[in-house]
């Protein structure tokens, strides 16, 4: 690619980014019209993508206005004396990601134990599962959520499993048995995955994304749409309805929080390449990661505080 041609992608790009982002604020007015008691919103960002240190990604997400990080728990100790260093000199709050990847379960049901285990000791703001594999049975995909649930009542962390392709929530049909069989089951709502799953806006499940929305405690960000998990750009026209159907899917959650006066969380998850999709042979990404996540986190500010 010449260098006037990727000139030209990159001023067209930021020419439409301007142009559309009048558009896209409309999901910045508030919804609610009343006080919420005991209701709270944190946004937290992602290491996802940034290949910086600790100290760099905190002092970013810092300035940027996150919350918090949410990340993939460290296993070795010299990782968590850095981060830890970093989260206090920034003043942010963290949450882990814990998961196992073993295709045999009495080798992956260990990892995943061990991690949680060690995880939780350290009192994070609460911990995200990708726990299991969407080919294991339902008695032994049960297992790592029994277990968590009764790790989270011993500690006081709340613990979360995640609606992610691969894992043991990979699709509405799967969920819907857990959900029905473990009252305690409480989820990362990341329905991206799901329009992916079931290639639609799942207008036709409603009652199952019903009951999911009711057990949601923590969201993750990102706009999906039934061909992939992620959108190029979601301030793009071309994905105005999928925007509009994810937002009336986290209203629904901030709504039921705020009634009950609790807390709510965020984290904003636009991924770089391969999830986000990139010029053919150069694989330059078509968007830019962390101003889309920078750009959610406010729009989540101005509409759910």
């Amino acid at each position: 690619m010449s260098i006037n041609r990727r000139k030209f992608i990159r001023n067209s790009a930021l020419a439409g980014v301007g142009v559309l982002a009048s558009k896209f604020s409309s999901f910045a007015n508030p919804i609610g019209e009343y006080n919420a008691p005991g209701y709270s919103l944190l946004v937290m960002g992602t290491n996802w993508g940034f290949n910086g240190s600790f100290n760099d990604l905190c002092s970013k997400l810092r300035q940027a206005g996150y919350d918090g990080l949410e990340l993939w728990w460290p296993g070795n100790e010299k990782d968590r004396n850095e981060l830890y260093a970093a989260l206090d000199k920034f003043n942010l709050k963290v949450a882990f990601l814990v998961g196992s990847g073993d295709p045999n379960f009495q080798k992956n049901l260990a990892e995943f134990q061990n991690s949680v285990t060690n995880a939780v000791k350290t009192k994070p703001l609460y911990i995200n599962c990708h726990a299991g594999k969407d080919f294991f049975s339902f008695d032994q995909n049960v297992q790592f959520i029994n277990m968590t649930i009764a790790l989270s009542k011993e500690t006081g962390v709340p613990i979360y499993h995640e609606t992610h392709r691969g894992r043991i929530l990979f699709a509405t049909t799967v969920a819907k048995t857990f959900l029905d069989k473990v009252p305690d089951l409480r989820l990362t709502l990341d329905i991206s995955h799901w329009c992916n799953v079931h290639e639609s806006y799942l207008q036709d499940q409603a009652e199952v994304v019903a009951l999911a929305l009711s057990r949601t405690d923590h969201i993750h960000v990102r706009i999906g749409h039934p061909e992939g998990p992620q959108v190029n750009d979601p301030r793009a026209p071309e994905w105005e309805n999928a925007v509009k159907i994810h937002f009336a899917w986290w209203d629904q959650v901030v709504q039921r929080k705020k009634s009950e006066g609790m807390r709510m969380t965020f984290l904003t998850e636009f991924g770089p390449p391969d999830y986000m999709p990139t010029v053919p042979y150069t694989r330059q990404p078509l968007g830019n990661q962390w101003d889309i996540n920078a750009y959610m986190m406010d729009v989540l500010r101005k509409r759910y505080a």
